[in-house]
């Protein structure tokens, strides 16, 4: 099986929440309990924390991260991801949000074995989402795709227009062999992916596929203060 390493991309300049990854959850940095949930994978070589601040180098480094300073000039994740991957040899890279504090290391598994397929550039998740009031919330990133599992648009808009009983949420975590993704990361950004500010139709709009894996994963990524309530809400539900 060929392993992956996993980069936990973490700025601390955010419009909407300065200073998020050292954000703490029930008394823990975020960035912390991305990490560690990182390592519980069993697909995972290595898992780094690549940042372009010294408050979250620190930070990280104080409960032990493998962590790299990079460039402060990347217009994204995937870019800061792609710098570190230039210095790593494994064949597949993970791209793991560190806005997402309930990743399970079994949902980054999952990514790396379907990546074992070399046809595969590029794969992302999804959840069948049953909320429809976040349908219509833009935060909320949804997905449809073809009956091969690939993906057709991804768009912060309803989607589908009119998705009755359930839509395809998107979770924010990908996968890539690692040759496409320094290639991606040339590619210059694409109309749609500035129009709707998702980096993946870069490639969809470039003509290459991106692999949606069904999953089960009760996923809340923390985009504002507010969602640190919420997930500490969850944690504590599952302690029960």
């Amino acid at each position: 099986m060929k392993l992956a390493t996993g980069i936990i991309p973490a700025r601390y300049q955010s419009e909407r929440f300065p200073g998020k990854p050292l954000a703490l959850i029930q008394g823990k940095p975020m960035i912390q309990r991305v990490y560690e949930a990182a390592q519980t994978a069993q697909s995972l070589e290595r898992v780094i924390v690549a940042t372009d601040d010294k408050r979250i180098l620190h930070a990280a480094q104080k409960f032990g991260a493998d962590t790299l300073m990079t460039s402060s000039s990347h217009r994204s994740g995937t870019d800061r991801v792609a710098e570190i991957t230039a210095g790593v040899n494994t064949p597949l890279i993970i791209n793991i949000q560190g806005d997402e504090p309930l990743i399970k290391g079994e949902v980054i598994d999952e990514l790396v074995e379907a990546l074992q397929d070399e046809d595969i550039p590029m794969a992302t998740l999804a959840v069948k989402e049953e909320d429809m009031i976040l349908l219509n919330d833009h935060n909320v990133v949804k997905v449809v795709f073809n009956r091969e599992g690939y993906a057709l648009y991804f768009s912060r808009s309803p989607l589908p227009f009119q998705a009755s009983g359930y839509f395809w949420r998107h979770i924010g975590i990908y996968g890539y062999q690692r040759n496409f993704l320094l290639e991606f990361c040339q590619i210059p950004p694409s109309r749609l992916e500035k129009t709707e500010k998702l980096e993946q139709l870069r490639a969809i709009e470039n003509g290459y596929r991106i692999k949606i894996i069904e999953n089960q994963f009760s996923s809340l990524s923390v985009d504002s203060p507010e969602d640190i309530i919420k997930v500490e809400k969850l944690l504590e539900e599952e302690r029960r």
